[in-house]
């Protein structure tokens, strides 16, 4: 499964200056600031790969880089319609992996999907549920984006891979 989600940047995120070495990955929408989170997650709603832009890129540079190295086993992608391109189902065919992307609704040619494959979807969007009931993940307030990937990445394998939720992280202190 393939999902990208926006994250509130806070005002204090963005006072690093432009010319240092690290991209911040800080984008300007309509909303305001905001970072884009790309993951890929496992049949049971696991983070398997995490990748971070800016706020306006679109779901298909995100896909470019997590679909480049998807584990061997994967058998089918399921996707939204963001991520509606001939370019992206004729590099999972090559693989030989199912792509489950329902068609854009102005697309003339309607490529079939498996709509009973595609409601497997809640998973993913329950992951990034998860993750956005930490606070740190939720509102961005780290300058570089290494270290707010740090943070998403000792979160979610605190969640979904030691099985504790923040409360029980408030309880160990």
């Amino acid at each position: 499964m393939i999902d990208a989600t926006h994250l509130n940047t806070h005002r204090t995120a963005a006072s690093l200056l432009k010319k240092r070495a690290f991209p911040r990955h800080i984008g300007r929408t309509k909303g305001g600031l905001n970072s884009k989170l790309h993951a890929v997650c496992d049949d049971q709603g696991r983070p398997v790969r995490l990748h971070l832009t800016a706020g306006q890129v679109s779901d298909f540079k995100g896909a470019d880089v997590l679909l480049a190295d998807l584990p061997d086993e994967t058998e089918e992608v399921i996707g939204d319609r963001g991520y509606d391109s001939n370019q992206i189902r004729l590099s999972l065919a090559e693989r030989n992996i199912t792509a489950c992307i329902p068609p854009k609704k102005n697309q003339k040619s309607k490529p079939p999907y498996n709509w009973h494959l595609y409601k497997k979807r809640n998973l993913i969007e329950n992951m990034f549920a998860k993750l956005k009931d930490w606070r740190r993940v939720a509102t961005r307030y780290d300058r570089c984006a290494h270290t707010f990937m740090s943070a998403i990445h000792i979160a979610a394998s605190r969640i979904f891979y030691l099985k504790e939720s923040p409360s029980d992280y408030q309880l160990l202190q």
